[in-house]
C-alpha cells in the first residue's frame, strides 16, 4: 500500500531559541475533507502506542518529502477533536530557515499528514470513513485539503480549541435546524 496524505491549514507561529514552535490539530475527528475522507475518533491510537513501544516519532517533513526533514515533533497526541501535535521548526536547517521564513511572511499555512490506511469503510456520500490510521508523517505544506483546522501559538491550551471547534458544530447545527 502506498502512503497517503491530508492536508491541514497552519496557523499562527511562535520564535523560540532553536526555531519557531508551532502547535495545533494536524487532523481534526469527523470533518470531510476535499476528497471526501472522514478521520473517526481514534483513528492515531494504535499507531501512536505501537510509536511509542518502540521509542519511535512522527516525523516533520518538508512538503512530504521524505528528504527534507525540517524540524521534530515534540508531541503527538488524540484528544476529543483530532490529532494534536507540537513541535519546532529547526533554524539549523537549511529548509527549516526557508520555512520559518514563508510561514512568517504568511506564504505557507497548511500541515499535512502522511499516513497508511489500516481500516475503512465507505460512506452514504462515497468517501471513506477511516478507523484506523498508521500515521507516518505531519509535513508543512502550501495547499491544505482541510482548511478548517488551524495551528495555534504557541502555549494555545488543546482544550480551549476543542471547545473552539465545539462550539462551531454546535453553530453549525443551529443554522441547519433553522433552515428547516
Amino acid at each position: 500500500m502506498s502512503l497517503e496524505h491530508k492536508f491541514i491549514a497552519l496557523g499562527d507561529s511562535v520564535a523560540v531559541e532553536n526555531g519557531i514552535e508551532i502547535s495545533g490539530y494536524a487532523s481534526l475527528f469527523g470533518k470531510a475533507d476535499q476528497g471526501g475522507d472522514v478521520v473517526e475518533t481514534g483513528a492515531y491510537g494504535a499507531s501512536l502506542a505501537r510509536l511509542a513501544d518502540k521509542d519511535g516519532r512522527v516525523k516533520m517533513l518538508w512538503q512530504h518529502d521524505p528528504a527534507q526533514p525540517i524540524g521534530v515533533w515534540d508531541e503527538v497526541r488524540e484528544d476529543a477533536a483530532g490529532l494534536w501535535v507540537k513541535g519546532r521548526i529547526l533554524g539549523d536547517v537549511e529548509k527549516g530557515r526557508e520555512a520559518a521564513a514563508l510561514i512568517e511572511a504568511g506564504a505557507i499555512d497548511g500541515l499535512s499528514i502522511g499516513y497508511r490506511t489500516v481500516r475503512a469503510t465507505k460512506n452514504a456520500k462515497g468517501g471513506r470513513l477511516l478507523s484506523e490510521l498508521e500515521l507516518w508523517e505531519v509535513s508543512l505544506v502550501t495547499f491544505p485539503m482541510l482548511p478548517d483546522a488551524r495551528v495555534g501559538t504557541k502555549g494555545d491550551d488543546p482544550a480551549d480549541c476543542a471547545l473552539r471547534e465545539l462550539a462551531g458544530v454546535f453553530e453549525h447545527a443551529r443554522a441547519v435546524l433553522g433552515q428547516r
